[in-house]
């Protein structure tokens, strides 16, 4: 299989097949917590594309450079988290100075990234996978895609929701939950693609 070949399918593994949050239950608080809005959820899939692309990055440069050579690999989740930390505040820095509406509007659930078990698991999936620098940074970015896809969909279908008349019992997270959940029945049907 050739090179491209095996970095499409990395893509396409990583955003639909092995969905973060749809197959792996990963980055489930910002899913549920920003996606009542398709203007906010996208906002919050492009800081994740850009945090999780770098993060994997810097993480396999880390890794393979520094930590792996010099027999520190039960040090990577702490380094992993350190580096998901300062690229967070980064962006944060940065839409504070140039999207204060955006800054606002996307409140606690930014620098809930940081703690986005979806930015760390990549990160540690990659090494696991044993994925070499540029796989690792093709995998980060299909995943954080496949976030974003995930995220963005579900602020549709709750824009929808929210116009529609639903009895009392099933208005709020009962519907949302239900809708993430054929969501995710939804996605299972790419796993033919591997």
């Amino acid at each position: 299989m050739s090179g491209n070949t095996s970095l499409i399918l990395i893509i396409i593994s990583a955003a639909l097949v092995n969905n973060v949050v749809l197959s792996q239950f990963l980055g489930i608080c910002s899913f549920l917590g920003v996606s009542s809005q398709i203007k906010t959820s996208a906002s919050l899939g492009g800081a994740v594309i850009f945090v999780i692309t770098i993060a994997s990055a810097v993480a396999n440069l880390l890794y393979t450079f520094i930590l792996s050579p010099l027999g520190l690999d039960y040090l990577q989740t702490i380094v992993f988290i350190l580096v998901i930390a300062a690229l967070v505040q980064i962006v944060e820095m940065f839409l504070k100075k140039t999207s204060p509406g955006l800054y606002q509007a996307l409140g606690i659930f930014l620098p809930l990234i940081t703690t986005n078990c979806a930015v760390l698991g990549v990160a540690l999936n990659n090494v696991t996978d044993g994925y070499n620098f540029i796989e690792s940074v093709v995998s980060g970015f299909g995943t954080a895609v496949g976030y974003t896809i995930a995220i963005v969909l579900l602020a549709g279908i709750r824009e929808s929701i929210d116009e529609s008349d639903l009895p009392s019992p099933v208005k709020g997270a009962p519907i949302v939950l239900f809708c993430a959940a054929l969501m995710g029945i939804a996605f299972f049907g790419f796993s033919s693609l591997s």
